[in-house]
Parts: C-alpha cells; sequence; structure tokens
C-alpha cells in the first residue's frame, strides 16, 4: 500500500504541494459563522451538535488544485470544509468539495491516477492507458459533477462529502450517510469565455462583498445509504434517493483570527464526535495520516500519525 509521502510526492509531480501549503486546495481562504440542526437530525444521530442549539462553525471555501496562484475562473473542484465548535469546546469537522464521486476505492489507485498526470509529453498516452485499466473512473469523472462548471460565487454551487459515515440516535440505532451542502442561493455559473475575463481571485472578493449585504446559507443534508449502496467506496454512487435536511450553515463574515503565527488549521474528516463514527472507507482513513505529511510539508510540525480528535 502507499504511503502518505507516496501520496504527497504523486501531488508534486501533478503540479500540487508546493512547501508553504496545503497539498491541495491552497487557494483558500476561512470564513465564521454558525450551525443550527433542524429537530430531525437528533433522531438520526445523538451527536451533540444535532441537538438543534446553534454552535459556532469555521469555514474554508477553496480551489482544489495545489498551486496557490491558480486563477479562480478556471474549470476544477472547488471545496467547502466546516469545522464544527461542541459545547464543551472540542470539534468536529465536515469536508466537502464540488465533485460528487472520487476517482478511486483505494489510496493506490489515486496515486496510480497522480503518477499518470504527471506533466510531460508523454502524459496523454499514461492517462489512456489509466482509463483503460481502470474502466471505473471514466464513469466517476463523467457522472461526478461540479468539475468542469465554473461557479459564478463559491456561494451558488453545491459541495458534497464523498465518504459514508455511521450516524447513531440515542438508542444505538445505524444509518450510515453522506453529506451534502447545498447553497440557498442556488446553483449558477459562468461560461469560460465570462470567467477567464474575471479577476484572478474573483470568487473570494465577490464572496466578501455577497456577505457584507448579509449571510450566506447552505443547507446541510443527509443522503441516508440504501442496502445496496457502498459504504467503503467514494467512487460508486448510491442509488438511495432518501435524503434528510439536517440543518443549515450561516455564513456571516471573513475569520481574521486563525492562521497568524503558528497557528494550524486543519479540516480533516476523521476529526469525530460521539454519535458519528468513520465508515470502513480506506480513502477516509488514509487522509489523515496524508494531512500530517501535507502540515509536514507545508508548516515544518509534526501533527502525529492520528491526529483527531485533538
Amino acid at each position: 500500500m502507499v504511503s502518505p509521502d507516496d501520496a504527497i510526492e504523486a501531488i508534486r509531480a501533478a503540479g500540487g504541494a508546493r512547501p508553504g501549503h496545503r497539498a491541495l486546495h491552497a487557494k483558500g481562504k476561512l470564513y465564521r459563522g454558525t450551525f443550527t440542526a433542524t429537530a430531525y437530525a437528533a433522531r438520526l444521530s445523538r451527536a451533540a451538535h444535532l441537538d438543534g442549539s446553534t454552535v459556532p462553525a469555521l469555514v474554508r471555501f477553496s480551489n482544489g488544485s495545489g498551486n496557490p496562484k491558480q486563477r479562480d475562473g478556471l474549470p476544477g473542484i472547488r471545496g467547502m470544509a466546516v469545522k464544527f465548535t461542541l459545547p464543551d469546546g472540542s470539534t468536529t469537522d465536515v469536508s466537502t468539495q464540488t465533485a460528487k464521486l472520487f476517482t478511486s476505492s483505494t489510496p493506490d489507485g489515486f496515486v496510480d491516477l497522480l503518477r499518470a498526470m504527471r506533466p510531460s509529453v508523454t502524459a496523454p498516452i499514461r492517462i489512456a492507458k489509466h482509463l483503460v485499466t481502470h474502466p471505473r473512473l471514466a464513469g466517476s469523472l463523467i457522472t461526478g459533477g461540479g468539475v468542469a462548471k465554473i461557479p459564478i460565487s463559491y456561494a451558488t454551487v453545491e459541495y458534497h462529502g464523498l465518504h459514508a459515515f455511521r450516524w447513531v440516535d440515542a438508542d444505538g440505532g445505524v444509518k450510515f450517510v453522506r453529506y451534502h451542502l447545498i447553497p440557498a442561493a442556488g446553483e449558477q455559473f459562468l461560461g469560460l469565455r465570462a470567467a477567464l475575463g474575471k479577476d484572478p481571485d474573483y470568487l473570494t472578493e465577490e464572496l466578501d462583498e455577497r456577505l457584507a449585504e448579509g449571510p450566506v446559507r447552505f443547507y446541510f443534508r443527509v443522503q441516508v445509504a440504501g442496502p445496496d449502496d457502498s459504504t467503503v467506496d467514494p467512487s460508486a454512487r448510491w442509488k438511495s434517493t432518501t435524503v434528510v435536511t439536517a440543518g443549515a450553515v450561516d455564513i456571516t463574515g471573513a475569520d481574521t483570527e486563525r492562521e497568524h503565527g503558528g497557528d494550524i488549521v486543519v479540516f480533516d474528516p476523521m476529526r469525530v464526535t460521539d454519535g458519528i463514527e468513520p465508515s470502513d472507507d480506506p480513502i477516509l482513513r488514509f487522509r489523515t495520516y496524508a494531512y500530517s505529511a501535507s502540515v509536514k510539508l507545508r508548516t515544518g510540525v509534526d501533527r502525529g500519525d492520528e491526529a483527531p480528535p485533538g
């Protein structure tokens, strides 16, 4: 099995993971807000932030690339990560992106794809060979959504959690769910020509202007797995149509307190709390180790092999 360092090296070779920056989603900005769960959420999970009370939320919007200078007006993945602060001061994280499915079911498959994408004159041949030997990849790229489109705003595109989580209710009942953050403003996109005419940093500039007019809301929805839906493969589409609104994230303004000096913010989907448990998805469990390698690269700090729940 590949190591976290293998993954970081493959990301760097493909054009990302630059020292001093996150390996992926290098260009982004932090925002503050709140989260309030619906009454139905407490029926699905006993997690403290799902009891209906309002809790603080730290949100980071980002471009998916490892290049911190990448123009906003290009096709690609966008990210929205949320850190909820619980009543006891601990935190739990949600990580979502505009692609609906991951490109592989295993860390090895992901690293193989990155190696095939390494820029060179032979890259098209390598990618073609990879698609032939990984036929499911083409399907996930076609149905993944959110990659080829360019949003008008970070606030006008849907974000999707790639992994399944086990929600445990007060009686010990269990349901597997996937997360979706849906903009109250609806989805709105730009054509490529219009997007290329925008300022290179238009997404953060637009969001700051939007927030000056009032809060930006996202609905936190969970898709409940059906009996035939895989809880361990983030590249597999779920057939279940059972979707429940579990709450709303209201973003109120830019964060000015975090990531100054030696402060390190990591949004780790393995940072869960009582009432929420990670599935056995190997990509999900690998991410913590990859994040530790990324933190070491950008800050020199040894985050440790298993940072959550710190």
